[in-house]
């Protein structure tokens, strides 16, 4: 039974020195990142944020508000920060997990150990875009071109039509999301892009150094905007590196050649 509606762990582990929590892409789950957890080493516990309007929350409405969704989801994290805690958030998922370290920073006073994140250009990087706007035929087109959905969900209407309420909400959150001024964070900030991504490029994600007084540091890996799917070991090892913990065993974290996880995915060229 699932008794907080916010995170879910896969793989609990009371002895880790240190703690991971993955924020999802536009219209992502928890579930996509259901397998990270065993492939971290021992010490390191992995928990998923689950936004509401998917999997076990797909009767909830999607989120409409960041501020709201940050509030939320920072209040949530409080009883996981009695260890060091890495965010780790993938395009959409990037703001989201800054303006939740930023939330922790200044109501809660917490400073997470670690900031990484990933397909996404800076929060000062303007982004702008109306996909969320547009017919469901445009959007299911981006998502096929960005490659983090299986095709064979996006041509089945009764799929589409549960899956899509939560993706052009969220879609709507990164399209319309604009940065407020404030201090930078304290934490260290680790900023990953494909060397493929067509959404972001290194110029772009560099910018994260700005928002932080702390170590920054900036990775390009092989692949596009979705480059964790087909490989998602060098991902692994950045987060383990990032919480002080040991690589990961050497060829944990690659997929099966049918492993796309089927969960949409989010434009940064627009959103």
């Amino acid at each position: 039974m699932v008794t907080d509606p916010w995170l879910r762990c896969r793989a609990p582990r009371d002895a880790a020195a240190a703690r991971v929590v993955c924020l999802p892409h536009a219209g992502g789950t928890a579930g996509y990142y259901a397998p990270w957890g065993t492939e971290l080493p021992r010490g390191v516990e992995l928990s998923a944020v689950q936004y509401p309007g998917r999997e076990d929350r797909i009767l909830e409405p999607p989120p409409a508000r960041l501020d709201a969704l940050v509030a939320d989801i920072a209040a949530a994290l409080l009883p996981l920060t009695d260890r060091p805690l890495t965010l780790y958030g993938h395009s959409l998922g990037a703001v989201v997990a800054y303006e939740v370290a930023r939330r922790l920073e200044t109501a809660y006073g917490v400073t997470p150990a670690h900031l990484v994140v990933s397909g996404r250009r800076a929060p000062s990087v303007p982004v702008c875009g109306d996909l969320h706007r547009r017919p469901d035929e445009e959007l299911v087109a981006e998502l096929a071109r960005l490659g983090g959905t299986r095709a064979e969900l996006l041509r089945d209407p009764g799929v589409r039509s549960v899956l899509l309420p939560a993706v052009r909400a969220d879609f709507a959150l990164a399209e319309t999301y604009t940065h407020r001024p404030g201090p930078p964070l304290a934490c260290p900030v680790t900023a990953v892009i494909g060397t493929a991504d067509t959404e972001v490029d290194e110029a772009q994600a560099r910018r994260w150094a700005a928002h932080t007084t702390g170590a920054f540091a900036f990775h390009a890996l092989p692949g596009g905007h979705f480059f964790s799917v087909p490989d998602r070991a060098p991902v692994l090892a950045l987060l383990a590196g990032a919480t002080g913990a040991a690589r990961p065993p050497d060829g944990a974290g690659r997929s099966a050649p049918d492993g796309l996880c089927p969960v949409p995915s989010e434009s940064e060229s627009t959103a």
